[in-house]
């Protein structure tokens, strides 16, 4: 009579078959979470460059608004720089600049320190400023730049540009 042996243990055949699909869940599991890492780091890379390019409009606009007039660039012109006057005779000239490292930078003064208003992290590029008065109204500047992510090692996940544009007039 033949008798089956009760033998413990996997067979060569299950053995494979149960490491390729540990094999596949994983690689899954991994390419998930390789996904979800890379829309995490473009997101960052996102909010950065739209913080900074709020916060720097704000600040020119603001400025803009609280001026008693602008000096440069003339009516109907445009320029890289934008110039001034304020109320506080201290902080005249105000000036906005591009520096050559893609920072855009405020002068509050004739005196003054020059302060970067944005990071390093960021490059500024295209700065214009217009000025759409009509002789005899209030000043019309139209500000315009482009904010690139930097991105040293071009890499897909850290490329991200945007065109900011806003117009002011003085109050």
């Amino acid at each position: 009579m033949f008798r089956a042996e009760n033998k413990k243990g996997f067979t060569v055949i299950e053995l494979v078959l149960y490491i390729a699909i540990t094999a596949s869940i994983l690689l899954v599991v991994s390419n998930f979470v390789f996904m979800i890492l890379n829309a995490r780091v473009k997101g960052q890379v996102i909010a950065e460059v739209e913080q900074q390019g709020i916060q720097v409009m704000q600040t020119i606009t603001q400025t803009i608004r609280n001026s008693t007039g602008v000096t440069a660039p003339a009516i109907g012109s445009s320029a890289a720089a934008l110039t001034l006057t304020m109320t506080d005779i201290t902080k005249t000239p105000t000036t906005f600049s591009l520096s050559n490292s893609g920072i855009i930078s405020i002068t509050e003064g004739a005196l003054a320190a020059t302060a970067a208003l944005t990071n390093d992290r960021v490059v500024v590029s295209d700065l214009i400023f217009s000025n759409w008065a009509i002789s005899g109204t209030n000043d019309l500047v139209r500000v315009q730049f482009t904010v690139t992510y930097l991105n040293p090692a071009n890499v897909n996940q850290y490329q991200y540009s945007k065109i900011f544009y806003a117009t002011a007039s003085r109050r």
